[in-house]
């Protein structure tokens, strides 16, 4: 990752996780668990979280729209999306809301933490080439 790439991750207000993502810990996470499984591990960790309040959930698209509660605001969306039978990619999307445009690497922090909480329940599979 070229130091312009680590500036704008700091000096943004926005993250999200992606297939391609230069910075390795924002690519998309793989898990062994099927579409509903992972939704629902994530809404009910959403719902009893006081951290999080849910805002809405699409099983139908596999999305979850979630505000956070304390210290900064912030929008984030999680997509589940079953690739395979129980090979399931979950990606997070962070906004922040700040009077400037800038979080200083809060959106990635947070996509970080959430990440850390689905890897404690869900099994991740590392190498998406071998599905295991």
């Amino acid at each position: 990752m070229s130091f312009r790439q680590k500036l704008t991750k700091y000096l943004d207000n926005h993250a999200e996780t992606r297939e391609n993502h230069q910075d390795s810990s924002l690519q998309t996470r793989y898990y062994k668990t099927t579409k509903d499984k992972g939704l629902k591990m994530l809404e009910n960790y959403f719902r009893n979280s006081p951290d999080y309040k849910l805002n809405a959930v699409s099983s139908e698209r596999g999305e979850i729209s979630v505000i956070t509660n304390k210290g900064r605001k912030a929008f984030i969306v999680v997509t589940v999306i079953m690739v395979r039978p129980f090979f399931t990619a979950i990606d997070f999307s962070v906004t922040t809301e700040t009077v400037l445009p800038i979080d200083f690497g809060f959106s990635t922090k947070v996509i970080h933490q959430l990440y850390d909480q689905v890897n404690k329940e869900l099994i991740q599979i590392d190498d998406i080439r071998m599905g295991s």
